[in-house]
């Protein structure tokens, strides 16, 4: 089997990290476009850089998850100011955002050609404008993943675009400017980062390049999330969970996902919910039903052994079950919700399971489900 693995040009992680940007944008180009959350927390530590490295720069500001139009305001933002660079920082929807554009600044065409499910789906030809990523929360991997999650409202989806051209050529990960999220955005997105860590561990392509780092991820996670949690500015515990983060994105960009994802971006795209929080739901249902429907009809599956291996690394115990348990019992000391308290809609699940059955991430399943057990997980969720 031939094994694939792609990874940004270069990681830089540490504290501090983030003073960095100056001399790494005017490496690559002198008038660069700064992607930004709405706040903007973060963006005077990078203006003053530029500004000592005499970078011409403009700033987009982004608020909440990128939608098409979101995408294509800031392309033109681009476009008008011609810039050569394009800087993302904030979370994983703002990263995106600017991965976006960096890519359909280099390629004709309108955005609906190249993006998956309700548009074309084609390749793009040409590589994006450089990019560079600086995450601001621990969970997404987004500043080293190949692709774009861009939600659709007219069709109430969330798609990507996607390609090897679009990882960013820089990743700043500084786990600084994670010391002051609120404890709901660092359970939603320290829940993101296990899923994606659990997910392309057992699935049913599992790469041998990224096990290592599915395992140290997960290890990660678990002995540092719930001091993250209660003790936001521990600087051991939040550096433990941006390095999660950034291993989890690099297995979700090298192996398959799984049904918590297949799930999570339809439930997104209907209805606005944040994807962490979703995959903090779904994350110990699908695992169960997964476990009960392997051994009743794939006992010689591998996922099994993995799943067991998870228990025993995280638990020091092979109970498959007490790995459920332990993800339970992180969502109660979490406050996360269920399906039904963030509204959705039993009347909605055959919608659900119909569009979620033809997600991508589906297919790496560890198992192949049926309507009627992506139908349980809702139920064991709801």
């Amino acid at each position: 089997m031939i094994t694939e693995f792609f990874t940004p040009t270069k990681i830089i992680l540490g504290e501090g990290a983030i003073n960095r940007t100056g001399e790494i944008v005017k490496s690559v180009g002198n008038n660069g476009l700064i992607v930004s959350s709405h706040s903007g927390r973060y963006n005077s530590k990078l203006e003053k850089q530029l500004l000592e490295k005499d970078v011409r720069y403009c700033i987009y500001k982004v608020s909440g998850e990128p939608t098409v139009e979101t995408v294509l305001q800031g392309l033109q933002i681009a476009r008008q100011n011609k810039v050569e660079v394009v800087v993302g920082i904030g979370g994983g929807s703002t990263l995106d955002t600017a991965k976006a554009i960096a890519i359909l600044m280099t390629n004709s065409g309108d955005i609906y050609n190249y993006l998956e499910v309700v548009g074309e789906g084609k390749v793009f030809q040409n590589r994006g404008l450089p990019s560079i990523a600086i995450p601001t929360t621990a969970g997404t991997g987004t500043e080293v993943t190949k692709n774009a999650v861009i939600s659709v409202p007219n069709a109430k989806v969330k798609v990507s675009l996607r390609s090897e051209w679009m990882i960013p050529k820089m990743a700043i990960i500084d786990p600084e400017l994670t010391y002051c999220l609120e404890q709901e955005v660092t359970a939603f997105s320290g829940m993101d980062a296990l899923t994606q860590l659990i997910e392309p561990y057992v699935c049913n392509q599992p790469n041998p390049v990224t096990d290592p780092l599915c395992r140290d991820g997960i290890m990660r996670i678990a002995n540092n999330f719930q001091t993250a949690y209660y003790d936001g500015t521990n600087k051991k515990a939040r550096y433990n969970m941006s390095v999660a983060s950034l291993f989890s994105g690099m297995a979700l960009a090298n192996a398959k996902l799984g049904a918590v994802h297949g799930f999570a971006g339809v439930l997104g795209g209907m209805y606005g919910t944040p994807h962490g929080e979703i995959c903090a739901i779904l994350l110990p249902q699908v695992i169960k039903v997964n476990l009960d429907i392997i051994k009743n009809r794939e006992p010689n599956n591998a996922a099994l052994t993995r799943y067991r291996q998870i228990a025993k690394m995280i638990l020091n115990s092979e109970d498959e079950q007490e790995l459920i348990e332990w993800i339970l019992d992180l969502d109660r000391k979490f406050s996360i919700p269920t399906l039904r308290s963030i509204g959705i809609r039993r009347e909605d699940f055959n919608v659900i399971i119909e569009k979620a059955s033809q997600a991508s991430s589906m297919k790496g399943n560890p198992i192949n489900l049926s309507e009627k057990e992506l139908q349980t997980i809702l139920e064991y969720a709801y």
